[in-house]
């Protein structure tokens, strides 16, 4: 979303708590940002069963809605009131342009909805999963088509499985290579831990087949996967927590170094039984005044290197 500061001038943005999805927005350099709550104080019969608390009173800025054009929705976060959201993202999708109270006579005239993922669950602290962004985008798409009488509304979403998010998170790390590192290049293999075999597993696959580098998935038992079944998406590896994971990566990259660092010595050892001077083999014992050649083994592949 940080990449879209320049294509949008005023955005809303919805979920959160408080101010803090307005804060980040900010934070990314969006210009003119907006959230539920300043519309409300605009006008509090939009959303008849939700009024706004004092603290939010306090922080939603007044202004002038019907002058004002929304460019585009952003879901940062899930929604804390998704009555509330819900009607007012329709408002808009519907509206003639992204002005809030106008009603478009071809139903495509709205500004596009982003949410930052697709995840319809994920795991908390209840015995069963809880509904996420996903359902949120769901239920947006259905009740557009159902008060426009059959319009389709596709609104985009970010996050995994989205093949974006991916490509995004390659430029994150090249660029931070380049800056700490100064190798302009991404990871030669990225170990990605997530919990959810439908997005996070899905998409690290369907990346891998189609980046340069190797994108290794590694799936935790902590989140939505249940023991005994079989995931939709299989992991290169399944493990316990977090930790494990890290260790296995550390573990692999390390044989990957001894292999390497192996090949080379028995290069080295090779080139060694095969040298001769004179046509004479040395084979271990240089004969008296010969000079013993001197073989250059580079750093890298010494074994105190390794």
């Amino acid at each position: 979303m940080r990449e879209m500061v320049e294509k949008y001038e005023t955005v809303l943005v919805v979920g959160g708590e408080g101010e803090k999805c307005r804060e980040v927005a900010e934070g990314y350099g969006f210009r003119d940002v907006i959230t539920p709550g300043d519309i409300i104080k605009d006008n509090e019969a939009t959303t008849p069963f939700r009024k706004l608390t004092p603290e939010e009173r306090a922080n939603s800025k007044k202004r002038n809605f019907g002058e004002t054009k929304i460019d585009a929705i952003f879901v940062f976060a899930d929604s804390r009131d998704w009555a509330g959201d819900i009607q007012i993202m329709l408002d808009l999708a519907m509206s003639k342009g992204g002005y809030i109270g106008t009603i478009s006579e071809t139903f495509d005239e709205g500004p596009p909805i982003y949410f930052s993922h697709n995840d319809i669950v994920w795991s908390a602290a209840h015995d069963n999963v809880r509904l996420g962004m996903g359902a949120l985008r769901k239920m947006v798409e259905m009740l557009f088509k159902d008060l426009t009488k059959g319009k389709e509304f596709e609104t985009i979403a970010f996050g995994k499985p989205q093949i974006g998010t991916f490509q995004f998170a390659t430029r994150l790390l090249q660029q931070w290579r380049k800056d700490e590192h100064r190798i302009n290049a991404p990871p030669e293999t990225v170990y990605f831990v997530g919990d959810t075999p439908e997005s996070d597993i899905r998409g690290t696959n369907q990346f891998n087949e189609k980046s340069k580098n190797d994108w290794y998935s590694i799936l935790v038992r902590t989140g939505v996967f249940q023991e005994g079944t079989e995931p939709a998406y299989r992991p290169r590896i399944t493990v316990d927590t977090v930790l494990d994971a890290v260790n296995h990566g550390i573990k692999r990259e390390f044989n990957k170094k001894m292999n390497t660092a192996k090949s080379a010595l028995a290069l080295n050892s090779f080139g060694l039984k095969n040298l001769s001077l004179n046509g004479e083999p040395l084979n271990g014992d240089a004969k008296v005044g010969m000079k013993t050649p001197i073989l250059e083994v580079s750093e890298s592949t010494t074994p105190e290197a390794v």
